[in-house]
């Protein structure tokens, strides 16, 4: 029984080092004509990045900690990021490609990754609440409901990259391109 619970504690222990924050056991390719489900792109420059920390997800993990053994207390005590938590953006808009945007938008990105260093413009597909997602590309999914429903998200397929590219990149080309051309 005690090698069981050594076993258990190294796969948990193992699946939080992969990444706490992601719901997706792997990662699915990037299908760029998945752009046809952006309600609006815009090219523009981040102007704002806040992390939006869930209270109650922390709440409910400090609980459970606190009838925790000790060796699973003390791996579990290093999260100190959820599934739930998300980055709220404010983008100063430059160009709409596609649909009604405003000069200033704020959007949220669930399953964020940003770093501090940025390009000065991106060109970012988004999508609203309720609008159908991009086609489940991977294995596996856990999809949570958007955050922040009055605001527009920043499109991904479930398990997949996030339409958010360095507006000169080739992959923002290959978009545009798509978008000129009206293909699905």
């Amino acid at each position: 029984m005690r090698g069981f619970g050594f076993i258990a504690l190294f796969n948990l222990g193992a699946m939080l080092a992969a990444g706490p924050t992601s719901a997706c056991i792997d990662i699915a390719a990037m299908d760029l004509h998945d752009v046809s489900y952006a309600d609006v792109v815009v090219v523009g420059r981040v102007t704002k990045y806040t992390l939006v920390l869930d209270p109650e997800a922390r709440k409910r993990h400090q609980e459970f900690l606190a009838h925790s053994s000790g060796k699973v207390r003390e791996v579990l005590g290093k999260v100190n990021s959820f599934m739930t938590d998300y980055a709220r953006l404010e983008i100063a808009v430059e160009e709409v490609l596609r649909g009604p945007a405003p000069h200033t938008l704020t959007v949220t990105w669930d399953n964020t990754a940003f770093s501090e260093t940025m390009p000065p413009t991106y060109l970012i597909a988004l999508r609203s609440s309720g609008s159908p997602l991009p086609p489940l590309r991977g294995p596996t999914a856990t999809i949570l409901p958007d955050p922040d429903p009055p605001s527009l998200s920043v499109l991904r397929a479930p398990c997949s990259a996030a339409f958010f590219f360095e507006s000169t990149s080739s992959d923002a080309d290959i978009v545009r391109q798509i978008l000129n051309s009206g293909s699905k």
